[in-house]
């Protein structure tokens, strides 16, 4: 039977890829939501790379309501869709990815990092959206306060075959103890407070060695480093290692005591993981559960991580390091108006973790255990079945 002409099908509205958050979450959604129900995808057209399996690069294209991005013309009735839509909410201002497409229901799917809301944004919402599912209980939270009633929180999955708790040898730095830090470089994941820490190591122990994942293709993000109180961080241009090597040194760091992964297959990021002692997350704000962190801890290994915003969904005392010692941290614009309300973990406290880490291995290997077997949990499947119960109650 033609998708087009399917009765009641779920059209889910959101990217797709492994390079970047909400490709992975478009692509693993898509695939999961199609074994409960009929769906039709629309997406941006991608290809084979971006999805990185070609038996899921079939059935993703098998599903494709058009190839070629929501600015095509001649999708068929994308304002009167007789079947629930699930969609991509694009950031703080709440707005769907195709304003023009609705169902019956109309379901979003947001993360944001603000706790500041335009009173416009969200009556828009409501107005828009029969339900509106926020990415953890902190981003469910200020939407709820800010009036929106219609909300639940969806944590995002793992993909369980790639990122699992694998006991085996490690094959590289195995005379180091190797910290590890991860997700885009920016001033909301703390990689300034990462570079502060982890000198304060380096200038003590001479095994160990900082693993980065930092790489971030969008400059505006990027820029917001130049804002930290703890490093010095000047035009980020060139060749990525060299300009992170340029980093490094002028905050005191020795570039011959960190390796910079460049971008890699989504799968490959496991092997990187488990050959690492310790994750390191000060993250200032997640509207989300932070999925680099979750796929981390998937694999067994333990993280020292901020209890704060969507981090405290999936964080408990027994399977990480928690950091608690926390104080605002608020951004501000040119004009002193503040943008962001963010929590900030303390420096003194992310390298007493540090030490007790490096001086405490056997235990750390108990709450790498306990890691692993908490985000078995936290599937794919899982996800998808919350929002399949969302959708076909509500029709």
């Amino acid at each position: 039977m033609s998708l087009l002409n399917t009765k009641n099908a779920l059209s889910v509205i959101m990217p797709i890829g492994t390079d970047f958050g909400w490709g992975i979450c478009g692509q693993y959604l898509t695939k999961e939501l199609a074994e409960l129900c009929d769906v039709r995808l629309v997406s941006e057209d991608f290809g084979r790379d971006r999805v990185g399996d070609n038996t899921t690069y079939d059935i993703l294209k098998s599903l494709c309501l058009n190839a070629k991005g929501p600015k095509t013309e001649g999708v068929p009735a994308l304002n009167s869709l007789d079947g629930p839509v699930l969609q991509t909410v694009r950031g703080p201002d709440l707005r769907p990815w195709l304003m023009e497409a609705q169902g019956r229901p109309t379901i979003g799917y947001t993360f944001f990092e603000t706790n500041r809301l335009k009173k416009e944004d969200v009556e828009r919402a409501k107005a828009y959206y029969d339900v509106l599912v926020a990415g953890s209980s902190w981003c469910e939270g200020v939407l709820r306060r800010h009036g929106i009633k219609h909300t639940q929180t969806i944590v995002q999955g793992i993909d369980q075959q790639a990122f699992c708790d694998r006991d085996i040898e490690r094959s590289y730095f195995k005379d180091k103890f190797v910290i590890f830090s991860g997700g885009k470089l920016e001033l909301r994941k703390g990689q300034d407070l990462v570079i502060r820490a982890f000198k304060v190591l380096q200038d003590k122990y001479s095994d160990v060695l900082l693993v980065t994942l930092w790489f971030n293709p969008w400059p505006a993000c990027l820029r917001t480093m130049c804002m930290s109180p703890y490093i010095r961080f000047d035009a980020f241009q060139g060749d990525y290692g060299a300009a992170m090597n340029h980093v490094l040194r002028d905050n005191g760091v020795d570039p011959s005591r960190a390796v910079h992964v460049i971008p890699t297959q989504h799968r490959d990021l496991a092997r990187i993981y488990g050959n690492t002692d310790v994750g390191l997350f000060p993250n200032r704000c997640e509207g989300g559960t932070n999925l680099v962190l979750m796929e981390y801890m998937a694999c067994g290994k333990p993280a020292i991580a901020s209890y704060c915003s969507g981090h405290r969904d999936i964080l408990t005392r027994r399977n990480s390091i928690q950091l608690r010692e926390l104080h605002p941290f608020n951004v501000q614009d040119q004009g002193g108006r503040v943008l962001y309300n963010w929590q900030e973990p303390s420096l003194d406290e992310i390298v007493s973790a540090l030490e007790w880490a490096y001086e405490n291995r056997d235990t750390l290997r108990v709450i790498g255990q306990e890691a692993g077997a908490c985000m078995r949990r936290f599937t794919w499947k899982r996800a998808a079945s919350a929002f399949y119960d969302l959708a076909y109650e509500r029709c």
